[in-house]
């Protein structure tokens, strides 16, 4: 006969070690209360016979039929053993459905027809549960509201998912060997009462946090970078959020995940980290034909890019990057990082930008943020910017409109937001990544004093500005060692009056591939990027891509839209010298008057070198 044994008892929480210097890891997927147990064996009238095509009847009072409906069983299964897994799952629904008590009672074979005795019963009811020894505060964070409780269904998997709450809450605040369950139990017909109880046991805190491995990332870091201070209460959260935020520093390799040890009341965290190398020192190198009308030959672009991470153990990061993206034109990139702030979780950057466009205009934008990383929500951050443009033109004297430039000012202040969940920050395989920042601020154009006054007449020097960017990528295992991206990213200027050096430039091998460095001017873009990864080695791949992009170009006298796309290949391969890089690209482009054509294809090529 199937059957119910109803439990009301305490939910038991993970048995503690065996041994005091056992190790394991902190008992978050504890045991948290008693479900109903499965169907006791089916005790047939006689023995099955072989396997054959199975009709089931189901046999039920009459009130009980239009219920049974909702549920869908199969009229007809495959054999014997099919036929007792519906009745089963049929028991185990209803029972679920807060029918407790409903029971296949009996089961009679036939040639070719089971027949199903089923009982259903009542439905069993919540008369209310009650606040025993818990604080008002946990229940509330757990979930808890007296209504829900009240003239409710009793189903047991509500009743699992409060106990599992509870104890994760215990679990937060120091007591990781909490039981929870119900006390002063009264059944009356089909209604249940009672109140809910927790255990606490004994208070456990942080001991203090062991690296195992080569790592030279010094311990005070990371028990700050981690939350995990000694003397603390125990938090199952932070131990298992310890595995994440790990996995977002490029220069340590976790081995697996974070172990804990219980003893005299205190748990001992272990890491096991190994050293990766993260030092950056990039050199790249573009081949481009050159553009200019009646020219010919080819132009040489250049990026070279220093990073160091970790600096003395610590976590502190500092950059610096030149790229030439043209003859004349360059752009300079300083960024530093210090984690860690005076002791606190929050992360501060700041960062120094300057771009020269030949002999036009010169640009500047020191910026500074303050970010808080967690490992649930991400990373925020909140950022002040300092935007300056100046013009370079010593022809200004002789104009008699407005220039494609402006010298102007925008002051900004933003909020931006990341989440990483990639394996690998250098060579992904799977995951996602986000990343997406906004800003509003005042534009103030300053009068040039080679421009005629006049030529300011009716444009307004203040004016408010925003700005907005967005990032996201997913990376999907296709097959042993091939994995494909997907990448969508766009940023965009809003302004009643946008100016050309105003404007994001894009084009190139970080952007839109398949064209020059910085070829076009955007006041906003969106680009879409399909590209599947052929991993030949650890560190080693193969990959063909294709790029559609949309761009728009907003400046008074000169708007126009464009659909640039961009196809090509590549190859990235490890040499005793660093990670060599190749790239070949083609690009089509309606505004930019061109097609795929090989007399016009970009070729990268650059090495970078990890230590």
């Amino acid at each position: 006969m199937l059957w119910l044994a109803l439990s009301l008892g305490p939910a038991r929480a993970q048995t503690a070690p065996a041994a005091a210097d056992s190790v394991g890891t902190a008992p978050a997927d504890s045991l948290r209360g008693s479900l109903p147990p499965a169907p006791a064996p089916v005790r047939a009238t006689a023995a099955l016979p072989l396997a054959r095509p199975r009709i089931i009847r189901i046999e039920a009072e009459a009130a009980d039929r239009p219920l049974l409906r909702r549920y869908r069983v199969k009229a007809a299964v495959a054999d014997s053993l099919s036929a007792l897994r519906e009745v089963r799952e049929l028991v185990q629904a209803l029972q679920a459905d807060a029918y407790l008590t409903a029971s296949a009672d009996e089961l009679r074979w036939s040639r070719d027809t089971v027949r199903v005795r089923l009982y259903v019963g009542e439905k069993f009811r919540w008369a209310y549960l009650r606040n025993g020894n818990l604080g008002d505060g946990l229940l509330t964070r757990a979930g808890y509201r007296e209504r829900f409780y009240r003239n409710t269904p009793w189903v047991p998997a509500d009743w699992a998912r409060l106990q599992d709450r509870i104890l994760s809450e215990a679990e937060n605040q120091g007591y990781p060997f909490a039981t929870v369950g119900l006390d002063s139990v009264r059944l009356q017909g089909h209604d249940i009462a009672g109140r809910v109880v927790l255990k606490r046991g004994t208070l456990i805190v942080f001991d203090s946090l062991q690296i195992v491995g080569n790592t030279k990332t010094r311990k005070r870091f990371l028990i700050k970078y981690l939350q995990l201070f000694p003397n603390q209460p125990f938090n199952q959260q932070r131990v298992r959020a310890a595995a994440q935020l790990l996995r977002q520093l490029p220069y340590v390799r976790l081995r697996a995940e974070p172990e804990v040890r219980f003893a005299r009341g205190k748990a001992r965290v272990y890491l096991l980290l190994d050293e990766r190398p993260s030092n950056q020192f990039d050199a790249i190198i573009g081949v481009i034909p050159k553009s200019g009308p009646g020219e010919s030959g080819v132009d040489f672009t250049g990026d070279v890019t220093i990073h160091l991470r970790n600096i003395k153990g610590g976590g502190k990061q500092a950059g610096l990057q030149f790229r030439k993206t043209d003859a004349i034109s360059q752009l300079l990139d300083i960024q530093y990082i210090h984690p860690n702030f005076f002791g606190t979780p929050l992360e501060v950057a700041a960062s120094f930008n300057l771009y020269r466009q030949n002999y036009a205009f010169l640009t500047t934008r020191p910026r500074l943020e303050v970010a808080y990383p967690t490992a649930r929500s991400g990373r925020v951050s909140f950022f002040t910017e300092q935007r300056g443009s100046r013009l370079l033109d010593t022809l200004l004297r002789q104009r008699t409109t407005l220039p494609d430039n402006i010298d102007s000012q925008f002051s900004s202040y933003g909020l931006g937001y990341a989440w990483n969940s990639l394996d690998d920050l250098f060579f992904p395989h799977r995951g996602f990544f986000l990343t997406g920042q906004g800003a509003v601020g005042t534009k103030t154009i300053s009068k040039n004093k080679d421009l005629k006054e006049s030529l300011y007449e009716g444009l307004p020097l203040r004016s408010t500005q925003f700005s907005f960017g967005l990032r996201a990528e997913r990376y999907f295992p296709l097959g042993r060692s091939g994995v494909l991206l997907l990448r969508l990213r766009g940023e965009g200027l809003v302004n009643p009056r946008l100016f050309q050096n105003d404007l994001f430039r894009v084009g190139g091998l970080n952007s839109f591939r398949g064209f020059a460095e910085n070829q076009f001017y955007a006041s906003s873009y969106g680009l879409a990027t399909t590209e599947f990864r052929q991993f030949i080695g650890a560190d080693s791949y193969v990959f063909v891509f294709a790029d559609q992009g949309y761009l728009r170009h907003d400046v008074v006298d000169n708007r126009f839209d464009d659909l640039p796309t961009g196809l090509g290949a590549g190859l990235s391969f490890r040499t005793p010298a660093g990670l060599f890089q190749f790239v070949y690209s083609v690009g089509q482009s309606q505004q930019a008057d061109e097609r795929f054509n090989l007399s016009t294809s970009k070729v990268h090529f650059g090495l970078t070198s990890r230590f």
